[in-house]
């Protein structure tokens, strides 16, 4: 039976985004050699949403999660993190962006809809 959930990052950069998620984020970590660090992640949702464009292998997004995105991106910019996207209220929740070193965007996102990551 399926017992997890792996996400990917493709980076420009890898060793820089690798440091940026251990030393900034602080995301606990295993390293399975040669600096490949894989991260642990909070509590994590899918959701499945429509498209018009079939692409092999699927398309998918990775969005951090927090209770109070504006506290988030304060305390992010205050480490200083580069904030790509100031939050914007999305309806379904308020968005925003923090700058990977490789110059990448990771998202992340305050929902405002039922969550299922508690069950």
């Amino acid at each position: 039976m399926i017992n997890g959930l792996h996400a990917l990052i493709y980076s420009t950069d890898a060793s820089a985004d690798r440091a940026f998620l251990r030393d900034v984020l602080g995301f606990a970590h295993v390293d399975d050699g040669d600096g490949w660090l894989i991260f642990k992640m909070p509590p994590a949702e899918l959701g499945v949403h429509p498209t018009t464009e079939p692409s092999p292998g699927g398309t998918a997004e990775v969005y951090l999660m927090c209770d109070d995105i504006e506290a988030t991106v304060t305390e992010l910019s205050e480490r200083g993190v580069e904030i790509a996207e100031k939050p914007t209220d999305k309806g379904y929740g308020i968005e925003a962006g923090i700058r990977l070193p490789s110059g990448g965007v990771l998202r992340m996102y305050q929902p405002r809809h039922a969550l299922a990551k508690d069950l």
